[in-house]
């Protein structure tokens, strides 16, 4: 081992990280959900163990991506990214077909997969770079960022709104066993086409027009760690990440019900905020260094991955498994995803950044949460 550089181990030091601490939750929730009982201390202590364990998988990835190509770094930080969302879904699909269709329990997971996501989407475009448009203004007047990123996120994220808002119209204008057969079809659909939209961005962003997509702060970066250990660390990452998510899932029921909280602030709030919440931290951190390219591709990012990647597989996922998932979101979900998305429109489309807009994302953020925090 090099000098300078950790291995896997060292890497889940609290000495590397004071995030690291928080592994601790690791052990909690083996207690409290296979020896105590406590579904609702199991389902919080999970939740807090995802943070660090998704800072872990973040990392492996970006210095794996440091050791290869930029088209095979790029990949593997779109398929990572935000695995710790595709884990819990993919899991609570998985609760949802052991339950049964129309079975309460596989109705309350299929809401919560759809509320995760529409959360993601929120929390990255509004949250995120609400706190990055702030920390960075506070440091810099006026800050700017690649417009061909944004123009062809951006657009990629409508695309992915308008997949939301059709089967809810259209389920409103047919209703009926006939409204829900054909938003099932129309779903399934349309999450087909998400996906190969998806393939064709990655190759016009790896590939075709790379050079309009160089993020600052990237290439300059030494790697810490030997492939191997990359490698490993993603791995020990993910499995941990996905043993939180399977005790997540299955106390999450038991957990809303103690504390009083409804599935749908879990599945918009909660469940985004920890999961995303070491790449949250990093979007913040290098705004303030002024790397505003590549704070905006992580929210942005993300919010593209989520919206035209992850949703579509997860109705797959679901279709494959018979389990009725679709893209009819609910009205104030898909309602609330379109007006962040017109609003990250509205401010950022001319490539600069400040304080005050920040402030506004913010704000509007916090309007919505309130919505689904007082949503019944």
């Amino acid at each position: 081992m090099g000098e300078g550089e950790v291995n896997w181990m060292r890497a889940m030091d609290p000495r590397q990280s004071k995030l690291n601490l928080m592994l601790l939750a690791i052990p909690a929730t083996f207690y409290f959900a296979y020896v105590s009982g406590d579904q609702t201390a199991a389902f919080f202590a999970s939740m807090v163990a995802i943070m660090p364990l998704a800072f872990l998988m973040g990392f492996a990835t970006e210095e794996i991506a440091l050791r290869t190509s930029d088209s095979i770094g790029g990949l593997l930080n779109a398929t990572f990214g935000n695995a710790a969302e595709l884990i819990i879904a993919t899991f609570a699909i998985w609760a949802a077909y052991q339950a049964g269709a129309g079975s309460e329990t596989a109705d309350v997971m299929v809401h919560i997969v759809q509320a995760s996501l529409i959360g993601s989407i929120l929390g990255n475009l509004l949250l995120v770079m609400g706190l990055a448009f702030v920390w960075g203004g506070i440091h810099h007047k006026v800050q700017t960022f690649n417009e061909t990123q944004f123009v062809a996120n951006s657009s990629l994220l409508l695309l992915a709104v308008i997949t939301l808002v059709v089967p809810t119209v259209y389920h409103l204008t047919v209703g009926g066993e006939e409204g829900n057969a054909g938003v099932a079809n129309l779903s399934r659909a349309a999450a087909l086409v998400l996906l190969g939209m998806y393939v064709l961005f990655l190759l016009f962003q790896l590939r075709t027009h790379s050079d309009l997509f160089a993020t600052d702060g990237i290439n300059d970066e030494e790697p810490q760690m030997s492939k191997r250990d990359a490698v490993v660390l993603l791995l020990v990452a993910t499995v941990f990440v996905s043993w939180m998510a399977e005790i997540l899932v299955h106390s999450l029921e038991t957990a809303a019900n103690e504390v009083g909280l409804s599935y749908l602030f879990i599945g918009v709030i909660l469940l985004p905020l920890f999961g995303n919440a070491a790449e949250h931290f990093t979007a913040v951190t290098v705004a303030g260094k002024d790397k505003m390219d590549l704070s905006f591709a992580i929210a942005i990012g993300s919010s593209t991955q989520i919206a035209v990647f992850v949703a579509p597989l997860m109705v797959v996922f679901a279709w494959m498994l018979g389990v009725g998932l679709t893209f009819e979101f609910g009205i104030l979900e898909t309602v609330a995803a379109f007006l962040a998305v017109m609003i990250v429109n509205a401010i950022a489309a001319d490539g600069k950044s400040n304080w005050l807009e920040g402030a506004m994302l913010l704000g509007a953020y916090t309007v919505l949460a309130l919505a689904f925090w007082f949503h019944p």
